[in-house]
Formats: structure tokens, C-alpha cells, sequence
């Protein structure tokens, strides 16, 4: 009686059905032993790593034991005030400078508009920067000073929070974004405008308490 499916494929044509699935399965494993050896040569490296630094060494908190990216867990830590100071800043050469000195610029008030931008961009942190903790902010400051020296536009940017990690991001989060802001508002005048020396200053409150920049 004659199959309703027709004929079945020829030996040939079957073989090389089984031999495609099986090449298949081998390179899906392959991949699979890939990964996990990958997985176990960077755990060991992290380990041999660690053992040579010692314990009293900071380590990367935002990577795990396997080398994987993480958001740290911080429910462990106690609450406490907590501030950053950073700064930046913006090379505008004599032309601009001058014009922004002024406040010819075709944009506006640059200081003015920068300043909104850095506190905007402070509360906005987490958002930009993907495993920050979105953290509830207490106080911003941004403020910007020209400066005739070098032509420049000195920015310091400052956070301030009560809870259980630190404001530092948010700091420098804030003089990075004014500092873009600048340039944005006199790209038009100039596009030899350099963003440079943006930095965490000091820092205060959590385990590792006070920290200032040494100059």
C-alpha cells in the first residue's frame, strides 16, 4: 500500500539530514564548553588575582566571582550622610571666551543654561550610568567660573545624600554634563573647544569615610 506521504527520501538525502543535525549539535555543544570554560578561566583568574593582592586590597565591586558585570547589593550597609565634590574643565580659547564673557553667545546665557544642565544631569545618574543605584538626593550644586588665565571655564559640581552608598557618580555626573553643555551652547563660534580634567575632588561619609585629592 502506497505511503499518503509519498516516498521516502532516498538513503543518501537522509544521511546527510542526520550528519547536518548532528554538526549542528556539535557546534551548539562546542559553544556551550566554550562558555563554561570561559566562565571557570576568568573565576580562576579573578582568584589568582585576589590571592596575589592580598585581602586588604579594594576590589571591583561591580564585577562578580565568575567576571560578569553586577549591581552591587548594598542592603548590608548602614545609612549615612554622605557628600562628593568633582570638577571639570572647558578650554574655550580667547574668541569664545570673550563672547561668552559677554554673553553674545547665539544660544543664550551659557554659565546659566550649563548650571541647569549639570544639576539636571546629577538627578539623572543612574539613568546614564547603568549600574548605578538610583539614589535619592538631598542637595546639588553647580557652579562655573570663568576663568581669563586660560581662557577656560572652571566647573565644580557638588552632591549630597543621607543613605547607604556613596554621591561620588552623581558629582561628577553633574560637571560632565555642564561641560557638554558649554560646548554645546558655543560649538557654533568654535569646535576646538576641549571638555578636560573632570575629577572627583573629596568625598565623605561611608566605610571609607574622608577622602581628598592630594595635589
Amino acid at each position: 500500500m502506497e505511503s499518503v506521504f509519498g516516498e521516502p527520501p532516498p538513503d543518501g538525502l537522509a544521511n546527510s539530514g542526520n550528519r547536518s543535525c548532528m554538526a549542528q549539535d556539535a557546534h551548539h555543544n562546542s559553544h556551550v564548553i566554550l562558555g563554561s570554560t570561559n566562565d571557570k578561566f576568568a573565576a580562576q583568574e579573578l582568584s589568582s588575582i585576589s590571592h596575589h593582592l592580598g585581602e586588604n586590597t579594594p576590589g571591583l565591586t561591580h564585577v562578580g566571582s565568575t567576571g560578569k558585570a553586577q549591581m552591587v547589593d548594598v542592603s548590608p550597609k548602614e545609612n549615612s550622610s554622605r557628600t562628593a565634590i568633582a570638577s571639570c574643565k572647558v578650554v574655550l580659547g580667547k574668541k569664545v571666551f570673550d563672547l561668552v564673557l559677554a554673553n553674545q553667545m547665539a544660544k543664550g546665557d551659557v554659565l546659566t543654561v550649563a548650571k541647569i544642565a549639570g544639576i539636571n544631569g546629577a538627578k539623572h545618574t543612574s539613568t546614564l550610568i547603568p549600574l548605578c543605584h538610583n539614589i535619592t538626593l538631598a542637595h546639588v550644586r553647580v557652579d562655573l567660573r570663568l576663568d581669563p588665565e586660560d581662557f577656560s571655564v572652571e566647573i565644580e559640581g557638588e552632591a549630597a545624600s543621607t543613605g547607604k552608598t556613596g554621591v561620588e557618580m552623581e558629582a561628577m555626573t553633574a560637571v560632565s554634563i555642564a561641560g557638554l553643555t558649554v560646548y554645546d551652547m558655543c560649538k557654533a563660534a568654535s569646535k576646538d573647544i576641549q571638555v578636560t580634567d573632570i575629577r572627583l575632588e573629596c568625598k565623605t561619609g561611608g566605610k571609607t569615610g574622608y577622602w581628598c585629592r592630594e595635589e
